[in-house]
């Protein structure tokens, strides 16, 4: 059947900022990047946190992300890399693609630990303000796959299939566009993340919780479309086998938190609360002095009355015996 429509791939995979090329892997994930950051930092406010704080935490999630969802991909697909006729210098070319999301996720909860210790600030609440905006940064992050022409789904005729271009090693031709499925998926989890918090006031990382869970669902169908070489167990990739067990963690872990910890943090942000205590404190000093004053003016006052009226009554005295004495 010839196909009427389909997405065509890009010729390049390099954007060009004016006269700066760029992959367009890493444009897409440096969009995914600022578009969370903004997002969990108008979240983190909305909180009681301070603007900022969440960017300050970033630096330190960020890279150690990066080298988690690196490290994630070289170990899964160790075979691109070592062995015969490959070269181990380019598993550190990432800007070429290849990057695992679930070690991303891993290594950069601990840069996000580091961070979040360093300010003081419980790591749970500080990912519940993150947790839609990581799902739209996946969204963006997505697409560096369409620039690649890499990680598509089987063959298809369908109007928005993928066109794949024929190259010395594949024929090329037409595929599910998987890279848009899972982008449009986390688009849905990041909506479905600030309704339900929204409703039910989902904390100490039950909102983050959420977000995995829901990403882990999309993850394992979209998984199961794609035809790109995979490690395989008990006849399910190994990224289906990640997602049942970690969708398996994430709903464990909401249940036990809302039994734990009912309800949503009171302060996240303990710098942010102690300005408004001291704010507090000094409004209360002032009033305290101010109320002492008028204390101390009545106080005069009622003295001055009382001497007033002593010296009235000893007049009055005076004046009788006078008086008598006459």
């Amino acid at each position: 059947m010839e196909i009427l429509a389909f997405i065509p791939s890009p010729s390049s995979g390099v954007v060009y900022l004016g006269p700066i090329p760029l992959r367009g892997y890493a444009f897409c994930i440096i969009i995914g990047v600022f578009v969370a950051v903004w997002l969990g930092n108008k979240r983190w406010v909305a909180r009681g946190g301070q603007k900022g704080t969440v960017a300050d935490i970033a630096v330190w999630a960020v890279p150690f992300g990066l080298v988690g969802g690196r490290l994630y991909h070289v170990i899964t697909d160790y075979e691109l890399y070592f062995g015969d006729g490959k070269d181990w210098v380019n598993a550190f070319k990432i800007w070429e693609g290849g990057l695992g999301i679930w070690g991303a996720i891993a290594l950069g909860a601990v840069g996000a630990w580091i961070g979040c210790r360093r300010r003081g600030i419980p790591l749970p609440a500080w990912a519940d303000a993150l947790a839609p905006g990581i799902a739209l940064a996946q969204a963006c992050g997505r697409w560096g796959n369409w620039f690649n022409q890499e990680l598509y789904g089987r063959a298809t005729d369908l109007p928005w299939a993928l066109k794949i271009s024929a190259t010395d090693s594949h024929p090329g031709g037409t595929y599910h566009p998987t890279f848009l499925y899972e982008s449009l998926w986390c688009v849905g989890v990041a909506l479905l993340v600030i309704w339900a918090d929204r409703k039910y006031g989902l904390g100490h990382g039950r909102a983050f919780a959420l977000y995995v869970a829901s990403y882990c669902v999309g993850r394992f169908w979209i998984e199961y479309m794609r035809v790109d070489d995979a490690h395989h167990i008990l006849g399910l990739r190994l990224n289906d086998w990640t997602s049942i067990v970690v969708f398996i963690g994430a709903v464990v872990y909401m249940v036990l938190s809302a039994r734990w910890h009912p309800g949503v943090e009171t302060v996240v942000e303990p710098a942010a609360a102690g300005g408004d205590v001291s704010l507090d404190k000094g409004t209360a000093d002032a009033d305290a002095g101010k109320n002492g004053k008028d204390a101390d003016s009545q106080g005069s006052d009622a003295e001055d009355s009382e001497a007033s009226n002593s010296g009235a009554k000893v007049s009055e005295n005076d004046g009788a015996e006078a008086s008598k004495s006459s």
